[in-house]
C-alpha cells in the first residue's frame, strides 16, 4: 500500500511567495564575525548577574500570560529615550516587539495593506520590501544621490507621485551608515502630511536602529515627534545595547499610532522572558553602552584607512558613517573578495549596491584581521 508521505504534492504556496527564499545573512563559525553589525563586546559579570535574576523572577510566573501591554517596561524605555536623546515622552507613546523588525512588521500591518503603498529611499535595508510584501502593500523604492544621501526636493516630488501610506526614512541608514539631515527629515514629513490616504495623511517611520552610533551634534527624529503627529521613530536594543539575542525593538508616536499598532499585535506577543531581559538590560545602560564611543572611533580610523588605500590605480572609496559599520568598495568582483576574507577567517556581508562591501565594525583585534586579509585579497 502507497503511503501518503510517498506522494509529492504541492502545497497552496501564496503565488507572490512562489520562487522567494528566507531573509538571512550567512552564519558562519570564523575568528572575526564583522556581518550584521553586533556589538563585539558581549554584557559583562554584573549585567549577566542582573539578566539572571530578572529572568528567574519571571520564571516562577511562566504559568500566567504575561503583561500584553508591558506598561513597566516602556516606562523603562522612555525613561533611557529621555537621557539618550533629551526628549521625554510618554510611556503611552511608546510600543515594543520581538526586534524592530516586528515593530516595522506591525507599521505595516496597521497602515499598509491591500490597495495602499510604502516608499523608501534605495539602497537601504533589505528587509523593508519584505515587510511590504507579506502585507500586501505595493512597494517603491525612490532613489538616492550617488553619495548616498536623500535630496529633499526628490524626496518631496517621489511622495507626491506616488502617495504612499508609509513612508519610511532610515538615518543613519543601512548599508550606507548615512545620517540624514533633520532638513530632510521636516520635509518627508510636510509632504506626508499633505497626502490623502483615505482621508487621513502618511505615516513616516524614521528607522533609528544605529541612533546611538551617530557623531556628536547629529539630532535624532525623536525631536520631531510633538510637531508630526503621523511621525513614529523606530530603535532596537540589538545594536549599541549588545543585546542582538534579546530580539526587543521600540518606537516612539503619538498614542494614537500606538493605540493602531496595539490592534494588529499578536496576544501577548512579547514574553514575560523578553520583559524581564529589557528591563535588566535598561538597569545597565550606561555599562551596555560603554564601548559605543570606542566603536565610533574605530568606525572613523576604518573609514580613514580604507580611503588612504589605492586599488588598481584608485583611491578606495568608503561612504560616510555614522553607524557601526562602513560601506566600502568598489570591486569588480566583490564576491570574490568576501570570500577571500571569509578564507582568511573574517565574515563581512555582501550587500548594498553592486560592487559594494560592508563591515562591522568590531574590536581593535577583529579590525587589524580585516585590513590585513582585505590588503592580502584585494591587493591593495
Amino acid at each position: 500500500m502507497t503511503s501518503r508521505a510517498d506522494t509529492p504534492i504541492t502545497l497552496p504556496l501564496r503565488r507572490d511567495l512562489a520562487g522567494e527564499v528566507p531573509y538571512g545573512a550567512p552564519q558562519i563559525d570564523v575568528p572575526h564575525l564583522l556581518n550584521v553589525n553586533e556589538n563585539p563586546y558581549p554584557p559583562g559579570p554584573e549585567v549577566v548577574a542582573t539578566l539572571a535574576a530578572y529572568v528567574s523572577a519571571a520564571a516562577g510566573t511562566l504559568n500566567r500570560y504575561p503583561d500584553r501591554d508591558f506598561p513597566a517596561l516602556r516606562a523603562d524605555l522612555a525613561d533611557y529615550l529621555a537621557g539618550e536623546s533629551g526628549v521625554r515622552v510618554d510611556p503611552a507613546q511608546v510600543w515594543a516587539a520581538n526586534g524592530s523588525n516586528e515593530v516595522m512588521l506591525h507599521l505595516m500591518q496597521a497602515f499598509g495593506g491591500p490597495g495602499r503603498t510604502a516608499l523608501s529611499f534605495a539602497p537601504t535595508y533589505s528587509m523593508y520590501p519584505e515587510y511590504a510584501r507579506d502585507t500586501h502593500t505595493r512597494w517603491v523604492a525612490g532613489r538616492r544621490e550617488e553619495d548616498f544621501t536623500l535630496d529633499p526636493d526628490v524626496a518631496v516630488a517621489t511622495i507626491r507621485e506616488h502617495t504612499p501610506s508609509v513612508i519610511i526614512l532610515t538615518s543613519p541608514n543601512n548599508p550606507t551608515g548615512t545620517a540624514m539631515p533633520f532638513s530632510t527629515v521636516e520635509a518627508v514629513c510636510e509632504a506626508a502630511l499633505e497626502l490623502d490616504v483615505d482621508g487621513s495623511p502618511a505615516v513616516v517611520v524614521v528607522d533609528e536602529a544605529y541612533a546611538e552610533f551617530r557623531r556628536a551634534g547629529v539630532p535624532s527624529a525623536l525631536e520631531l515627534l510633538e510637531r508630526y503627529p503621523n511621525l513614529a521613530v523606530s530603535r532596537t536594543m540589538s545594536k549599541a545595547f549588545a543585546l542582538a539575542g534579546a530580539r526587543v525593538g521600540y518606537l516612539a508616536g503619538s498614542t494614537d499610532l500606538v493605540d493602531a499598532l496595539r490592534i494588529v499585535r499578536l496576544p501577548y506577543h512579547l514574553s514575560a522572558v523578553t520583559q524581564a531581559t529589557a528591563r535588566a538590560a535598561l538597569a545597565h545602560a550606561p555599562a551596555l553602552l560603554a564601548q559605543v564611543d570606542s566603536l565610533r572611533t574605530e568606525r572613523d580610523a576604518t573609514v580613514a584607512w580604507l580611503r588612504s588605500q589605492t586599488l588598481d590605480g584608485r583611491p578606495l572609496q568608503a561612504a560616510e558613517s555614522d553607524s557601526n559599520f562602513v560601506l566600502f568598495g568598489t570591486f569588480d568582483d566583490r564576491h570574490a573578495v568576501w570570500q577571500g576574507l571569509l578564507d582568511r577567517g573574517v565574515l563581512i556581508r555582501e550587500t548594498g549596491p553592486e560592487g559594494w562591501l560592508r563591515v562591522s565594525i568590531g574590536t581593535p583585534q577583529d579590525m587589524i584581521a580585516f585590513k590585513d586579509a582585505l590588503v592580502e585579497v584585494a591587493g591593495l
